[in-house]
């Protein structure tokens, strides 16, 4: 699937939306992409995570994952999609008191070889973040998924990032907002609302 099919699925679920947005690590941009729209159709979201399967496959080998685990909110609904298409057990990592953690009853076998499914990256902070859960929790952190790379492959995560495609969409710092995103009250559509 190249990028222009991906587009498209966005564009037709109304999920690629342009103004001024707040993302969830701080930073301000002009385009936002909102995955749970996209996901919330069972047939986009399966042609989409089959790609992705495929791509981590590529990558990794028929064999070479045991475990997907997805942060939550964003990446719950990928993560499982993409675990079933991968044929592994799929569960996801929650934030408590702001560090991922597991519950629900979910552990990770030791040495599991393990993807982190997300829906889009940014920075990488909340994939890291996974990283960290995952490997506390005796996990082996092989690669990190995710539908959107928004960094244009920028972001550093210390382990392969498996993209269904990547795009270079600006974004920036508070106090460096270009005058005509300035302009526009920022919204965040996403799942840690305005404070």
């Amino acid at each position: 699937m190249d990028q222009d099919e991906v587009l498209r699925h966005f564009r037709e679920a109304g999920a690629l939306l342009e103004g001024h947005f707040l993302l969830s690590s701080g930073l301000h941009s002009p385009k936002y992409l909102q995955c749970a729209l996209v996901m919330s159709d069972p047939r986009r979201g399966e042609l989409l995570c089959r790609a992705l399967a495929d791509k981590v496959v590529e990558t990794l080998g028929r064999d070479g994952v045991d475990l997907v685990v997805a942060p939550a909110m964003g990446g719950v609904v990928v993560g499982y999609e993409l675990a079933r298409q991968l044929g592994v057990r799929g569960i996801f990592a929650e934030r408590i008191d702001g560090d991922f953690k597991l519950r629900r009853g979910f552990v990770i076998p030791e040495g599991a070889r393990v993807v982190i499914a997300e829906d889009i990256v940014t920075t990488g902070l909340s994939s890291r973040e996974c990283i960290n859960c995952v490997e506390a929790a005796g996990g082996k952190v092989v690669a990190v998924s995710c539908l959107i790379d928004r960094s244009g492959g920028k972001s550093d995560l210390g382990v392969p990032l498996i993209a269904l495609t990547a795009l270079d969409i600006p974004t920036y710092e508070p106090t460096a907002l270009p005058p005509e995103l300035a302009k526009i009250p920022a919204e965040k559509p996403g799942s840690r609302g305005l404070a």
